[in-house]
């Protein structure tokens, strides 16, 4: 249990973690980090408020017998070091990557045929290929391995009771060993853990390194930035300056069009209906047709909607099912199977009918296709309040981290030159409609960005040869100083270069810099478009008959 909260929807099994009293039938604790903590009636204990409501037996099932789902997100810098460790923890020759098998895709194996027969010149018609097709569909093409799977084998048995190993893509020098068979054929027989590479931490990270504040200390209930889900009061722009109406950009799990929209439907004022609305988001039809047009109609609020799939089992437990078929109902609604065994949905829906379930809840639960874990909300949601914290109350930091580690084309020749020219790159995009491309997309998400930090009255600083980081922004005198690498066609193997010969002292000319960073002449070209050469001269040749 993680600590108690809406003690009136709690199952009986739930209680005090200091006297076990568990009869908080008329107590009307409620979840939401805006109240003040409760203690037990019996012993006065103090009630975490900090609970997320998330049972255990989410993860395992009343009975232990649910494959436990562990995904662990680590910062992607570090998560080649969290997978080698795995082998400490459960001891050598006990960890494999997770292998996977890449197959012939049906589109694949049709051009295949044609190929074959247009090479040899025998006349085929479609019929005839797409029956050969079928026969090539499917078969192995390559293999490969889980971005983030690894499998672990109990102390005591070997990983070949269960299947062989091999090196990914059928390289034998690649150190990286992975399970023969894909994954999916013996993650019921064996553990696997999802030890992921997550942009958050990294940020996080970031964010202590500039400004010394623990990010775990943050508090999850600032009135300031839980605002800016609502509105944009708390980062001191209008809606207008913005273009938008809450001050979200750029937030994870927050930021994007859809997930705004989201938020201008259901307004949050608590942590907990943060957590619901990055369930909604994160769900297969969980939100649009289902949760969306019932708050719409009227007919439920956000914390009566179902949004991540816990709720369902505490929501079925409280209206008095038992615990099994409650996490059974669950299980089956949140993998979208409700209408795929209708023999076995009747008798649930038979059973929710007989402790009032209403209609609405049947209804909702059969257009769901897939549904987010709410521990997994919870965890994004911690990082992603804590991040909102330093947008509010340390926003130079807040936008050196996300230009470092977010932006995905920050272009220097466009954002560090003033308000008015982003206002008008931006323009230029949406004059593109649909014409427009993956990168002009993504450069207009930075846009947003750049145009809020200058519209709260911030600025950045030139790109400068000695001051610039090779990758990094920099908070410098009240301003942000973009990296080299931000220098349009600039790599970050050229900039990294730079660094290193810097190091050594300045620089006595261009053919100095050229000589001791191994820059060419595209390089050279670049910074001096970006007024990183000024004053500079070609050469530290001088003449003897001047």
């Amino acid at each position: 249990m993680t600590g108690i909260t809406e003690v009136n929807s709690l199952p009986a099994h739930y209680r005090c973690p200091n006297c076990k009293y568990s009869d908080f039938t008329d107590y009307g604790y409620k979840n939401g980090f805006d109240l003040p903590d409760k203690e037990c009636p019996k012993c006065g204990h103090k009630l975490d408020k900090d609970g997320m409501d998330i049972p255990f037996e989410t993860f395992l099932g009343f009975n232990g017998d649910k494959e436990p789902d562990i995904d662990l997100n680590f910062s992607g810098e570090y998560q080649a070091k969290a997978h080698k460790y795995t082998e400490v923890i459960f001891g050598k020759g006990t960890t494999f990557k997770a292998g996977t098998i890449g197959t012939v895709a049906d589109k694949t194996a049709f051009g295949y045929v044609k190929k074959y027969y247009e090479e040899r010149g025998i006349p085929i018609n479609n019929a005839e290929a797409i029956r050969l097709a079928k026969g090539c569909t499917g078969i192995k093409r390559t293999t490969g391995q889980h971005p983030g799977g690894i499998i672990v084998v109990p102390k005591g048995r070997e990983i070949y009771e269960f299947c062989p190993i091999q090196h990914p893509a059928d390289d034998s020098t690649s150190d990286i060993v992975t399970t023969h068979f894909d994954y999916h054929s013996i993650d019921q027989n064996l553990l696997k853990l999802d030890i992921l590479g997550h942009d958050d931490p990294t940020v996080i990270r970031m964010l202590y390194d500039i400004t010394g504040i623990d990010p775990t200390k943050i508090p999850l209930d600032d009135k300031e930035t839980m605002s800016i889900f609502s509105g944009t009061d708390a980062i001191g722009v209008t809606p207008e300056q913005i273009h938008s109406e809450v001050g979200s950009f750029g937030v994870p799990e927050f930021g994007t069009k859809f997930v705004r929209g989201m938020l201008l439907d259901t307004k949050p004022k608590t942590f907990d209906e943060l957590i619901r609305i990055s369930g909604l988001s994160h769900g297969t039809d969980v939100w649009l047709g289902n949760a969306q047009s019932l708050i719409e109609a009227g007919t439920v609020t956000l914390d009566q909607a179902i949004c991540c799939r816990d709720d369902i089992m505490i929501y079925l437990m409280k209206k008095g099912l038992e615990p099994n078929p409650a996490f059974k109902i669950m299980e089956t609604v949140r993998k979208g199977k409700a209408l795929k065994d209708p023999a076995k949905w009747a008798e649930y829906v038979k059973m929710m009918k007989e402790h009032d379930v209403p209609d609405w809840y049947i209804k909702s639960c059969e257009k769901i296709k897939y549904m987010f874990p709410k521990a997994h909300a919870a965890a994004y949601v911690t990082n992603a309040f804590r991040i909102a914290w330093f947008k509010v109350h340390e926003p130079l930091a807040y936008y050196a981290a996300y230009f470092s580690i977010r932006a995905k084309a920050f272009d220097s020749d466009v954002m560090i030159c003033g308000k008015e020219k982003v206002k008008n790159k931006m323009k230029e995009i949406e004059l593109m409609g649909n014409t427009a491309t993956a990168k002009d997309k993504d450069m207009y998400d930075d846009l947003e960005i750049v145009l809020e930090m200058y519209e709260r009255g911030f600025k950045f600083l030139p790109i400068d040869l000695y001051e610039s980081d090779s990758k990094k922004f920099l908070v410098q005198d009240g301003a942000i100083r973009p990296p080299l690498n931000s220098i349009p066609g600039l790599g970050g193997v050229a900039a990294e270069s730079i660094i290193d010969a810097r190091a050594d002292g300045k620089f006595m000319s261009i053919d100095d810099l050229k000589i001791r960073s191994k820059a060419g002449k595209s390089v050279i070209e670049m910074l001096t478009n970006a007024g990183c050469l000024q004053g500079m001269s070609q050469s530290n040749q001088m003449s003897l008959f001047g």
